[in-house]
């Protein structure tokens, strides 16, 4: 049996702790801690979708999910390298933040965005950044670590020429390269999907 204590994290932390152990094992049992309802549900959702039996319980707010691991996924038993997806997989980034409204919960959710996508089994080709979303390219941004990682892993990472001088950030992006309207047009157009967080 492996623990996992995720009390005080937040979505998408507990569930990517989670996964992290399920691969640990090939059959078994994960016993994982959260302290919001909202970890709970998702961990269940999660355990379902993979076909595992799972048990809940909760003691003073804190949720202890047990998650029998009774199968062994094919995805989870190769070789747990990331892989770039079949398909001309897209994303574009327009912004510095995660959709509208409270703009510390959209810069909550892009960050969470990122880190997510570092953890997924297939990954897009190519991110397009355009506009504010620049800003996520430069220097000192909370996103550059996981960036530089899915770069590493062969993710195509392009930032709009016009939009870092705008933002007078040329000569500060750290990671990938930068484009023209052109090229972000040609990659989308070229796309079999195109994904816009």
């Amino acid at each position: 049996m492996i623990k996992v204590d995720a009390i005080g994290e937040l979505c998408p932390i507990p569930i990517i702790k989670l996964k992290n152990a399920l691969k640990e094992i090939e059959t078994g049992e994960v016993v994982i801690q959260v302290d919001n309802i909202i970890s709970k549900e998702n961990i269940e959702k999660f355990a379902k979708e993979l076909g595992y039996r799972y048990t809940s319980s909760e003691k003073t707010g804190i949720y202890t999910i047990s998650v029998e691991k009774v199968t062994v996924k094919k995805s989870e038993t190769s070789d747990n390298k990331t892989t770039l997806s079949q398909e001309n997989t897209v994303i574009v980034v327009a912004s510095d933040v995660m959709g509208e409204g409270e703009r510390e919960l959209g810069q909550t959710l892009i960050k969470g965005f990122f880190y997510t996508l570092t953890e997924m089994e297939k990954l897009p080709r190519t991110i397009i950044f355009y506009n504010k979303g620049v800003l996520l390219v430069s220097e000192n941004q909370d996103t550059i670590k996981d960036l530089k990682l899915l770069e590493e892993r062969g993710v195509e990472i392009l930032s709009c020429g016009a939009c870092a001088n705008f933002y007078k950030v040329e000569n500060k992006i750290a990671v990938g390269t930068i484009t023209n309207m052109y090229t972000i047009i040609n990659k989308q157009l070229e796309a079999t999907k195109v994904i816009k967080p």
